[in-house]
């Protein structure tokens, strides 16, 4: 079996056989359960042509990985999501909305940026293959939904894929507590890629220095810094902002 990643939970499921059923290799789902969100579950498969599999509870467990499940775990192909990045840009109308994690170690955290990057409207999300969670199971729970409407690409070179952005004139606005400008005065364009750095270190040198300039989140309390999730609503909905304050005053 082609297997590349476990989605469970009700919602992420749910979100998945609405979005892309055609991922989805089997469908396991608890044999104790019989209740109404259960049946609704099991009727949309079928409408969708998804293969399910009745498993105990021990089973389901050791496919999650000990998981909040709910009852519910789809086994994924990715495989079969043959667009690439250069594709999701070139179908894009209108400037560009990127989000690009740098090195985010914490599946929670990466679920819930994807979480806000699709409340945002994000074209994308990226991040570096290596020294990075990837989209495990955990990613896609937290996410509710979220890993299977945004588009998220793990990049070899995350620089490389940074100069590659710069070259269809998308600016890369990094974050970074010193920076002179906050980012609410800085000017910065409406094509824009939102670069955020891993939890407690930051971005990574050569990351930074693709960074066209970086902007600070002004911090009025006694914290320091903000979870990586929290930072990127704020970021993005600067840009969700601004962009609605220009279509007003056309």
């Amino acid at each position: 079996m082609n297997v590349s990643r476990i989605v469970f939970g009700f919602h992420a499921v749910t979100v998945l056989l609405r979005q892309r059923p055609e991922s989805i290799v089997e469908l396991h789902t608890g044999s104790e359960r019989t209740d109404g969100r259960m049946r609704d579950l099991l009727k949309l498969a079928e409408q969708k042509h998804v293969r399910v599999m009745s498993a105990t509870g021990e089973r389901l467990d050791g496919l999650a990985g000990h998981g909040r499940h709910q009852g519910v775990v789809a086994m994924v192909c990715e495989a079969r999501r043959s667009h690439s990045l250069e594709d999701t840009l070139d179908a894009v109308t209108g400037p560009p909305l990127l989000l690009v994690l740098d090195g985010i170690q914490d599946p929670h955290n990466l679920g819930a940026c994807l979480r806000v990057a699709d409340a945002a409207g994000v074209n994308a999300v990226v991040a570096p293959k290596d020294r990075a969670v990837g989209l495990n199971a955990t990613a896609a729970k937290v996410a509710s939904g979220a890993a299977e409407t945004v588009p998220y690409f793990p990049v070899t070179n995350l620089a490389r894929t940074l100069r590659e952005l710069k070259e269809r004139n998308i600016w890369i606005v990094g974050t970074s507590e010193d920076a002179k400008d906050d980012v609410f005065s800085a000017d910065f364009p409406e094509s824009v890629a939102w670069v955020l750095g891993a939890e407690g270190e930051g971005m990574r040198r050569l990351t930074r220095e693709s960074c066209d300039f970086l902007v600070r989140i002004p911090m009025q309390g006694a914290v320091e810094s903000l979870n990586v999730s929290v930072a990127a609503g704020i970021v993005l909905f600067e840009s969700v902002r601004r962009r609605l304050t220009r279509e007003k005053r056309k």
